[in-house]
């Protein structure tokens, strides 16, 4: 049974992990919020969850007021309904499944890296649990000093200017080869002068309950992370890096039935494909800002002049909802001045799009999903973080791995315009691709037959997916 955190950056991976369980011999339960599991249906079809005689999909309540909404639901009421209303309902699942003639009974759990309620169940019911943080390794980290920034009283700050008065340029303790790290690199919930702060308050809480698993599996490849890794192995039980896992199912999965068991909330649209196979090679920017950024009437005109001032054609996704509450609408002007080489959609498979030929550079929120994603196409990215542990993963792009640049917080027309002519034709771009494509080459080698994650894969099954086995 896996049980992802109901958003779309943490259902893709999951289905993806589900996926690979199957494909080693595993029947599947995934469980995802009533409200997701009618999103779903509505984008991929009222049969798209009908599954396979061994891979399922069921639903929970998710505690908040019924809605028919196509939005990703507000971070600290999800954080504070799965901290208070989700073990119930999931236990509840769990006696049925375990007591059906049809199904036979839960062996292990999988539960999403913030979904640490899952522990509680599996210990409830006396199987083995892993949690998959869907995340990055350096993400992880990040979170994990949330409780001693707090003892410090470096977090909550103490003024409402921290945004601008030097504060997040603070450095703390980090991990070799980079010795200090700066509070704005940090995974943004810290950044509140609340002390009662619901997602301050509920990362704490994870952390402390995360090491009460049986191993933590992380969606990340050991070459990429490696010294963070060593970091959280001295904190954690038996870590075991898989990904790029979209690389890894890509891999392994060949059952065609599997493979079309969708994830997307949103309907995809099949044209962005085509508009990408009338370009030439490396000569598209593609820039999609994921599930959950919004950002000002504002941000959104100086990204727009940003690209069409550029020069270079792009094909850029905007959700109905990616302006913060209003429509996403741009004006006629800008519209007619690119028309021929810009393409604007709402929706696409982002896998597919950063593989094609034709995309040359991304611009992208830095959302680990996209972050591999963009990994497994070999593209380099220009970053605009928005929360989370985006910043942490920019920062490590720029200063670490070497195939992104970032765009400062207040953005510009021209800066925009600048990093993605930089991106594209400059000697800094043209260093960021090589770096990129030696970066697909090393998930590649990760993920094939007895590549490091492929290994670690079949290692977390014997050594503890399929620990009540040995125990029989």
């Amino acid at each position: 049974m896996l049980i992802p955190y109901p958003t779309q950056g943490h259902i893709t991976p999951m289905l993806k992990l589900a996926k690979l369980l199957h494909y080693k011999g595993f029947h599947i339960t995934i469980v995802n919020t009533e409200y997701n599991h009618r999103r779903l249906l509505k984008s991929r079809g009222s049969n798209s969850l009908d599954g396979l005689p061994d891979f399922h999909f069921r639903a929970i309540p998710d505690g908040l007021p019924p809605s028919d909404g196509n939005t990703s639901q507000h971070a600290p009421l999800l954080c504070y309904t799965i901290s208070h209303n989700f073990l119930a309902p999931f236990c509840n699942l769990i006696s049925e499944i375990n007591s059906s003639s049809d199904l036979p009974p839960v062996s292990c759990i999988i539960g999403d890296g913030i979904m640490t309620f899952s522990i509680f169940a599996a210990r409830q019911f006396d199987i083995p649990i892993a949690i998959f943080w869907t995340a990055s390794a350096c993400g992880c980290l990040g979170y994990m000093q949330y409780a001693k920034l707090v003892e410090q009283g470096l977090v909550p700050f103490k003024d409402e200017d921290f945004l601008t008065n030097g504060d997040l340029e603070t450095t703390i303790e980090w991990v070799p080869p980079m010795p200090k790290i700066r509070l704005r690199d940090i995974p943004s919930f810290i950044r509140t002068t609340d002390k009662n702060d619901i997602m301050l308050n509920f990362y704490i809480q994870v952390f402390e309950t995360l090491p009460k698993a049986d191993a933590i599996i992380i969606n990340t490849l050991d070459s990429l992370e490696h010294h963070v890794l060593e970091a959280l192995s001295s904190k954690f039980p038996p870590i075991y890096p898989i990904g790029p896992i979209n690389s890894l199912a890509a891999e392994l999965i060949h059952n065609q039935k599997v493979k079309d068991i969708h994830s997307n909330l949103w309907m995809e649209q099949s044209e962005c494909m085509e508009w990408l196979d009338s370009k030439e090679p490396d000569s598209v920017v593609y820039a999609n800002f994921g599930s959950n950024t919004v950002m000002s009437h504002h941000e959104l005109m100086e990204f727009a002049w940003g690209l069409a001032n550029s020069g270079k054609a792009f094909l850029w996704i905007i959700r109905p909802d990616l302006v913060e509450g209003e429509m996403a609408v741009l004006p006629t002007e800008f519209v007619a001045e690119i028309e021929g080489r810009g393409m604007l959609g709402s929706w696409c498979n982002q896998e597919e799009v950063l593989k094609h030929p034709s995309v040359g550079g991304f611009l992208t929120h830095s959302g680990w999903n996209s972050t591999l994603e963009s990994i497994v196409g070999g593209v380099a990215m220009i970053s605009w973080p928005f929360f989370s542990e985006q910043h942490m993963n920019s920062h490590y792009c720029e200063t670490e791995w070497g195939n992104g640049l970032e765009i400062g917080s207040d953005v510009k027309r021209e800066e925009v315009e600048k990093l993605v002519r930089e991106l594209m034709e400059g000697e800094k771009g043209k260093e960021m691709r090589k770096n990129s494509k030696e970066w697909k080459r090393k998930a590649e080698e990760a993920c094939k037959f007895c590549g490091s994650s492929s290994t670690n894969l079949d290692r977390v099954i014997s050594d503890v997916l399929l620990m009540n086995n040995a125990k029989k």
